[in-house]
């Protein structure tokens, strides 16, 4: 006998649609074949399966079964089809008797003993099922819950193969789980905050200002003047994430695994920071079946590199494209996928290979050729997408053994979500949220400048040699120390300070 199980597969961070076909009662030598492009994990089903099902009571066939996961051009992956397969042999011999088995979008891992065990992409599922306009959604535990953040879809938490195949069959009843929202807030789990930050006040204006727009941030200074302890908190003052945001973020964290693991508990506003040996894939996303790399589970949050000079030239290049649009494609044999990646670039690097370079206390050891090699690895291309480029000078006797707390990561946070919220208002009915992701129109209209600012900007564009891009990047800045200041134009003082923060363009690098 035939049956059919609804179920999908994992692309990206979306789900596509997956027929479990199960034929049972074949002529032939006993035996399950599955067909339909299925990984290591998929093929490795049947012995799960079959252990399931006998310690859970039910008798598994005894005659050649096919399997055929539909469509047979989409490649399957993960134990994400035990679930289904085990209830669609069990329709295929009559031990299920149901009628609406394809009302019901099914997926889980099943253990030797029959209970069930969450999957990847719960979120993902659950957008698709509402799509398709299923009845509702059968998820293991922790999946379960994660999909019930999903408006417009009943999602039945399932925690054994038993379970499930009673309630389809009608003897038990299994409430839908409520509607849960997750409200979003600030990363502070470490217990950190900008009090503990000595001197560095420059530095601390600049990371306000960036935040307060989402603009790409880079730090220059010798080893020891608080550039990594100061990008550990910046996670502090970020603001709330909006339920949208909230969403997106989850989707993708889901797509990779990592709220089953327990990683995201806590954590609202991802934080990542990839060593400098992280390879081109694992930062760009990818894989034979491509899926979200570091960029993406950075999104709406903050990707920090630190000693940014030490990472592969060809794994910063890959970084141009989506810093520009906020999203990343990547094409494999397996498929095509875009994901979403509108992070916050926070960078530190030394001004040379020693770290010295202009330390009046340190004699830099570097050569010109060094300086010039170790400078270069960072292209200008790259250089022009990061908005801020701040100097951490080194911290004086008299600034370590101050015993006066900086000024808090509360009330920072505090002007920063002010801020935000005038660019929410601004951008009101647009999928822009902040400063930093405004287009060209948008630019021109909210960016306005008289004459007289007009002239200094191209003074400055011609005397520090920035591109056009420079130039926009320049114009935001400038709109969001306004948004800080709470002036509805750019003011003169405003201008100057962003033109300050494109310095370094010259000083530095060229």
């Amino acid at each position: 006998m035939l049956a059919t199980i609804t179920s999908a597969a994992l692309q990206g961070i979306d789900a596509e649609l997956v027929h479990v076909e199960v034929n049972a009662g074949e002529a032939g030598e006993p035996k399950l074949i599955l067909v339909g492009l299925p990984d290591a994990a998929v093929k490795e089903s049947d012995d799960r399966v079959f252990s399931a099902l006998s310690n859970s009571g039910f008798k598994a066939p005894r005659t050649r079964t096919t399997i055929n996961l539909a469509p047979g051009n989409l490649r399957k992956e993960g134990p994400i089809y035990d679930l289904p397969i085990a209830l669609g042999i069990l329709a295929a011999t009559r031990q299920l008797i149901a009628d609406d088995l394809n009302d019901w979008l099914i997926a889980g891992e099943l253990s030797l003993s029959g209970a069930t065990r969450p999957v990847r992409g719960a979120l993902a599922m659950a957008r698709l099922a509402r799509t398709l306009g299923k009845r509702g959604l059968l998820l293991p535990g922790i999946s379960a819950e994660e999909a019930a953040m999903v408006e417009g879809i009943a999602v039945h938490r399932v925690d054994s193969l038993d379970r499930a195949k009673r309630f389809l069959a009608g003897e038990i009843e299994l409430p839908p789980l409520p509607l849960t929202r997750r409200v979003a807030g600030p990363v502070n789990s470490d217990g950190v905050d900008f009090d503990e930050i000595k001197g560095q006040h420059a530095l601390r204006r600049a990371v306000e200002v960036a935040v307060a727009g989402n603009h790409n941030l880079l730090m220059i200074g010798p080893p020891g003047s608080g550039k990594s302890m100061v990008a550990k908190r910046i996670a502090s003052i970020m603001p709330a994430a909006t339920p949208e945001e909230t969403l997106e973020i989850l989707s993708i964290h889901s797509a990779a695994g990592r709220t089953i693991s327990g990683e995201m508990n806590g954590e609202t506003r991802p934080f990542r920071a990839p060593h400098h040996t992280v390879s081109d894939v694992a930062l760009l996303g990818g894989g034979s079946i491509p899926g979200p790399g570091e960029i993406s589970l950075a999104h709406h949050g903050i990707l920090f590199l630190d000693e940014l000079p030490e990472f592969k030239r060809s794994a910063l290049e890959v970084l141009r494209q989506p810093l520009e649009d906020g999203h990343v494609t990547i094409s494999r044999s397996a498929g095509k996928i875009t994901l979403p990646c509108a992070f916050m670039l926070v960078a530190a690097m030394n001004p040379c290979p020693c770290g010295y370079l202009g330390d009046a206390r340190h004699e830099c050891r570097c050569s010109p050729t060094q300086i010039q090699r170790y400078r270069a690895r960072i292209s200008g291309p790259l250089l022009d997408r990061i908005d801020l480029h701040i100097e951490a000078p080194a911290l004086t006797m008299t600034d370590l053994r101050s015993t006066t707390p900086g000024e808090a990561s509360a009330p920072l946070r505090h002007r920063i979500q002010a801020a935000r919220t005038w660019q929410l208002q601004r951008f009101a009915g647009t999928r822009i949220t902040s400063n930093a992701r405004m287009t060209h129109a948008q630019i021109r209209r909210h960016c306005g400048i008289d004459s007289t600012l007009g002239d200094l900007l191209q003074h400055a564009m011609e005397q520090l040699s920035l591109s056009a891009r420079a130039y926009d990047r320049i114009l935001k800045v400038s709109r969001t120390i306004a948004d800080l200041a709470g002036s509805e134009r750019i003011q003169q003082s405003h201008l100057l300070e962003a033109i300050q923060y494109r310095s370094l363009d010259r000083t530095v690098f060229y």
